[in-house]
């Protein structure tokens, strides 16, 4: 399995960008794909996640109704669309999957067993 994130950037605040993550390698359609982001100095943090089979979301209250998550069956594309970028957000922001856990999702980053390189985002002015 293959996690390949693009799209990351300097942008100002207030500001909006969008990561896509390629998946290759396997068939997802059972897997449940996430975004975590690490700031310099912290832990790696949960963003959202999205269940590839029903499209179901779930989203940190940091980031909620700010960003947007979806997938692309078709292309094994997810996407996170950030808007309003705050600079605390900040971070590498990593492409995961989690190919055991069924109908929940999962926060912590040891229940996801796939991981992309990561693309940095930086928010400033």
């Amino acid at each position: 399995v293959q996690l390949v994130e693009s799209g990351g950037g300097l942008v100002q605040p207030g500001g909006s960008l969008s990561l896509s993550c390629a998946a290759s390698g396997r068939a997802f359609s059972s897997y449940i794909m996430g975004w975590f982001r690490q700031a310099p100095g912290k832990e790696r943090e949960f963003v959202t996640a999205i269940m590839w089979s029903s499209g179901s979301t779930y989203y940190a209250d940091s980031v909620k109704g700010r960003f947007t998550i979806s997938r692309d069956n078709a292309k094994n594309t997810v996407w996170l669309l950030m808007n309003s970028l705050k600079p605390d957000d900040t971070a590498v922001y990593y492409c995961a999957a989690d190919s055991r856990t069924r109908f929940k999702f999962r926060i912590t980053a040891s229940a996801y067993d796939y991981w992309g390189q990561g693309t940095q985002v930086t928010v400033s002015s």
